[in-house]
């Protein structure tokens, strides 16, 4: 197994983890419904599937 020579030093280590972060999804608001989503993504509302703020499936006409 390797083993390290010397310790790694916490600048090296920090610069390493920079990207290691929780990151907080950005939201958006539906203008037709007022319900919160995230972006880009279609979100279900009283039996309907919204997308851009227009109904793109109805499960009560299926």
């Amino acid at each position: 197994m390797a083993h390290p020579k010397r310790r790694t030093g916490k600048s090296r280590r920090d610069k390493r983890r920079t990207h290691d972060k929780a990151v907080i999804p950005t939201l958006a608001i539906c203008p037709a419904t007022g319900e919160y989503h995230l972006y880009h993504r279609a979100h279900w509302y009283e039996g309907k599937l919204y997308y851009k703020g227009k109904v793109v499936v109805d499960k009560s006409e299926a």
